[in-house]
């Protein structure tokens, strides 16, 4: 059976920091031709898109990450570790990370034939001592 996993911590950066937001599909498990969604749950939808569209922190799909769905404010900051796909690493990389930045984050893979398709991974940013 696949599970989605990641960590349990919270993972803690200082600002200006690159993080990895840890998440993998195990057993390993080939998700290239997957759709892979990294959002934030707790994000209010932006009060002048009168679509109120969900955006995502970083939305792969068909082989490629399909950017205009993405909140702008992540533009040019993620990536997927396109060689950790085949063995379902899932696991997004996130430069210059900002205090907007800090909160809950969603991995999920909506056709993953699992009972688990989801994971939330908490990012905590603060100047460190």
């Amino acid at each position: 059976d696949l599970h989605v996993v990641g960590s349990p911590q919270p993972i803690v950066a200082a600002p200006g920091d690159d993080v990895i937001l840890p998440c993998h599909v195990e057993p390993k498990f080939n998700v290239v031709g997957l759709t892979v969604e990294w959002s934030r749950p707790d994000r209010r939808p932006d009060p002048n898109d009168h679509l109120s569209r969900v955006e995502y922190v970083h939305l792969y799909r068909h082989n490629k990450e399909m950017t205009d769905m993405k909140i702008p404010s992540y533009i040019g900051r993620t990536a997927l570790f396109t060689d950790g796909l085949r063995d379902g690493n899932i696991s997004l990389r996130i430069t210059n990370v900002t205090q907007e930045d800090e909160g809950r984050y969603r991995c999920f893979i909506p056709k993953l034939k699992s009972q688990t398709k989801s994971l939330i991974v908490h990012l905590i940013v603060g100047e460190l001592d």
